[in-house]
């Protein structure tokens, strides 16, 4: 049990049958691939990885991955790529210090029923939906900062509850925006040592630690556009986020409820337990290509953590507790639950 996760008494495991939502996920099923110059391919029934001069470096079961992700100068060959297709396997591309490029999506991740029902999705449907996403955000930073030992967060449960009654979306960005506000003005009262928290910063960070929380996102987004597109969801639909070309609006709206308690939590804790310090960052902010490759060792291990879900009671991972969300938002669009159930922690 990990102190950023644990969740409270007050959320007990449901009981409705319907949102059953652990069928059909794998862990261990993502690989990220940043030794630059390497080559992707396939040997049988494995993915390898292989550089020149050395051969292969590494191999994978083909049948238990299904998402890669590459950072840099990396090929897939046209083998690969083909088997990929024929297995599901989504292909993500990053430049070298973690920006999103683009995916090759397989074919086979699309049904036409459930995204019928997606793309008909608005008014009142959408308005609960999204109320649950933002009430689970609030409540989440709330939780965060209480295990910090921060104070003064009365406003912000003030503000949970007007989302819960909020009757329009924009007013409910409206919400969530003075939240966020408030959250993030606290936020330096998590952290320990030299490093300090004045604002948030984006496009680009200005410094160190929105540099991380930044590359952070980036790298929960990922997880979100992969599960989203796995439950044959469209992400670049949006409920909450307006739609508009090459913005991912449905994976920016389900990761809402997981920025503060994994990827605010997952940032901080690097910082607070001295895994990365200052000297590991570049003039530009970006981290330095040894301190990236131990982030993302240490993400990948984040999201493989398992805690006890405050609603269903039995221990998950958070890549897997993704992946369940995203199929319960795919039920509650499709009509299968009557709401959709966020990820909040209490306490």
């Amino acid at each position: 049990m990990n102190e950023e996760t644990e969740p409270g008494s007050e959320s007990e495991p449901g009981t409705n049958p319907q949102i059953k939502a652990s069928e059909g996920i794998f862990d261990d099923s993502v690989v990220y691939v940043t030794r630059q110059g390497s080559v992707v391919g396939v040997d049988g029934g494995r993915i390898t990885v292989a550089v020149k001069d050395e051969g292969i470096i590494a191999s994978f079961p083909m049948g238990q991955v299904d998402t890669i992700n590459i950072f840099g100068n990396i090929q897939f060959t046209t083998q690969f790529v083909a088997r990929a297709n024929e297995h599901g396997i989504v292909l993500n591309y990053f430049t070298q210090f973690g920006k999103y490029r683009g995916s090759f999506i397989p074919e086979r991740n699309t049904i036409a029923e459930v995204r019928r029902h997606q793309y008909a999705l608005g008014g009142k449907q959408a308005l609960l939906i999204s109320r649950k996403i933002i009430q689970a955000k609030i409540r989440n930073s709330r939780t965060f900062l209480g295990r910090k030992g921060v104070t003064g967060t009365e406003k912000l449960a003030d503000l949970e509850d007007q989302a819960r009654r909020a009757e329009a979306v924009a007013k409910l960005l409206g919400i969530e925006g003075e939240a966020a506000a408030i959250y993030f003005s606290l936020l330096d009262d998590c952290l320990v040592g030299d490093w300090t928290f004045e604002k948030r910063t984006r496009r680009p960070p200005e410094d160190h630690i929105n540099a991380l929380l930044s590359l952070t996102y980036t790298m929960m987004k990922n997880e979100v556009l992969s599960a989203l597109r796995q439950y044959n969801l469209d992400p670049f639909l949006g409920i909450m986020h307006a739609a508009r070309h090459g913005r991912p609006a449905l994976a920016l709206d389900l990761m809402e409820e997981f920025r503060p308690i994994f990827c605010d939590a997952f940032a901080i804790r690097l910082i607070n337990r001295g895994v990365l310090t200052h000297d590991d960052f570049a003039k530009n902010n970006h981290l330095k290509d040894y301190a990236f490759k131990k982030y993302l060792e240490k993400y990948d291990g984040y999201m493989k953590e398992e805690f006890k879900h405050p609603r269903f009671g039995y221990a998950v991972s958070r890549r897997k507790t993704v992946r369940m969300q995203a199929i319960l938002l795919r039920k509650a669009i499709v009509g299968e639950l009557d709401e959709y159930y966020p990820l909040m922690f209490k306490r």
